[in-house]
């Protein structure tokens, strides 16, 4: 996992507007959220991408003087909040559009403020996609190859026969592509909550 920085490291690197590798690096490990997050409240595409534009000036702006208190919340937490602020603001634009159904924000800090399910859904989603390009990355094309179709539901003995191995391989590559999953989450959640 050499190639994340950690989120405390990234946060104190984006305080600085000018630094457009360490903006690069906020946008590719929390764009593709931010955006998935926006469609599940209902916003087209170009109106996602907006919305994620919106975002990152916000932050460009709010991070310079941000200090991050894992006592006072998650990171995810105020992140989540700022993008829901972006979407209540960009649904309740005065273009006639019906505002879309994500929370507002009610509360200053992160651990007073209500749940969004949408936003953990999307967040569990993010942390899986950002392990399974490592996976992919690090892990015999083959092997994870068994392993996606597994999770499609492919039976296990088919996928065994396809591949000429037996059931018992073909349980151990998923077993052993599961833990390093769990692994790689667990390490970016770390990361980000330090």
């Amino acid at each position: 996992m050499a190639w994340l920085t950690t989120r405390p490291s990234l946060l104190e690197r984006v305080r600085d507007p000018a630094n457009d590798a360490a903006w690069a690096e906020f946008d590719r490990s929390y764009g593709e959220l931010i955006l998935r997050y926006c469609h599940r409240c209902g916003l087209q595409h170009s109106d996602a991408e907006d919305v994620r534009q919106i975002v990152l000036m916000s932050l460009s702006s709010a991070l310079r003087s941000f200090e991050y208190r894992p006592q006072r919340g998650r990171f995810r937490s105020y992140l989540g909040r700022v993008v829901r602020n972006a979407v209540t603001r960009h649904a309740t634009r005065p273009d006639g559009r019906m505002p879309v159904l994500c929370m507002d924000e009610t509360a200053a800090d992160a651990a007073d403020e209500p749940r969004d399910e949408q936003w953990e859904q999307e967040w569990v989603a993010h942390h899986l996609r950002r392990a399974m390009q490592t996976i992919r990355r690090t892990t015999d094309p083959g092997r994870v190859e068994i392993f996606v179709r597994l999770l499609a539901g492919a039976p296990l003995a088919q996928v065994a026969r396809e591949n000429g191995m037996t059931t018992d391989a073909v349980h151990k590559v998923k077993q052993r592509i599961r833990d390093h999953l769990k692994l790689l989450i667990a390490g970016q959640i770390d990361e980000e909550e330090r």
